[in-house]
């Protein structure tokens, strides 16, 4: 994921990118919740 945090800050500045990833992690812990799941890295 950090790889696409540095590509996206380049091409969208800090906040955008801020956002961004805000919006990723709670995507990520809604899956989480809804399926009753633990944190996966792939």
């Amino acid at each position: 994921m950090n790889q696409w945090v540095n590509q996206l800050k380049e091409r969208c500045g800090f906040n955008k990118t801020t956002v961004a990833v805000a919006n990723k992690n709670a995507r990520i812990i809604w899956s989480m919740l809804r399926n009753e799941t633990g944190y996966q890295v792939v």
